[in-house]
């Protein structure tokens, strides 16, 4: 990036700060340009991303405040509008779109989303949801107890997925992720396809692939742990995961 003020190239400098958020301080690596001849700084809205996003997964750590895709990904299953999701837990019209692009939500909105991950609660609060009509109630909850069949038909594969990846929450050793099987094997097809690699080269291509992108935009893309063995880093319980996978 060149300087605003110089017009020559600036170098890409990294530093340690602390900052704060809702009465918290957490400690980031704060990325910016500086000018060495003005000796002035500056950020790019890529650059405020990645400085903001150190800030916000450790709140939500702190918290166990849900991520994003989590936000999102308990609303699709049920098939609603961010609109009408919002109505069933109480919050304002807006609230649950604005918390999937990433506004934070609060403590105790973000255990209500939480809690309606299970389609028992989610039966519960439509049932209590006064915005609702007695036909609109009847259909959401029908679609709730389609989930609640469909998992104890398929609980083999569920529990399958929570032995290869285990059942922890988005942190720090995920990349802010949770486990997601089907984007660790979109990973290892496309390295099989594009290069061949024998396992222990496959083991390092997806390790290096989750922990650029992590720190580039501050979150892995399978959310997958890696632990160190002798021969480098490995997905936990690697053996089991990449026989599925293939």
């Amino acid at each position: 990036m060149k300087s605003p003020v110089t017009g020559k190239e600036m170098i890409l400098t990294k530093e340690k700060r602390s900052i704060s958020f809702r009465k918290e301080t957490f400690e980031v690596v704060f990325h910016y340009y500086k000018c060495e001849d003005s000796v002035e700084k500056f950020t790019t809205g890529e650059l405020d991303n990645v400085n903001m996003n150190q800030v916000y997964n450790q709140y939500r750590d702190l918290f166990n405040i849900p991520f994003p895709d989590e936000i999102i990904s308990i609303r699709e299953k049920y098939n609603l509008s961010a609109a009408k999701m919002s109505s069933i837990l109480g919050f304002g019209a807006n609230s649950y779109r604005q918390y999937e692009s990433g506004e934070m939500p609060s403590v105790s909105n973000a255990r209500l989303i939480q809690m309606i991950d299970d389609p028992k609660k989610f039966i519960e609060l439509v049932e209590l949801c006064d915005s609702l009509d007695a036909k609109t109630k009847e259909k959401y909850i029908k679609t709730a107890e389609a989930i609640i069949a469909d998992r104890k038909r398929n609980n083999f594969s569920f529990n399958l997925k929570h032995y290869l990846l285990g059942d922890h929450l988005a942190d720090i050793y995920s990349g802010y992720r949770n486990p997601n099987l089907e984007k660790f094997t979109e990973m290892v097809v496309f390295f099989s396809e594009q290069m061949e690699p024998f396992k222990t080269k496959m083991n390092k291509l997806l390790f290096y692939a989750d922990f650029l992108m992590f720190k580039e935009s501050c979150f892995s893309i399978s959310g997958v742990r890696y632990r160190a063995i002798d021969m480098g880093p490995v997905p936990t319980n690697f053996q089991s995961i990449l026989i599925l996978s293939k």
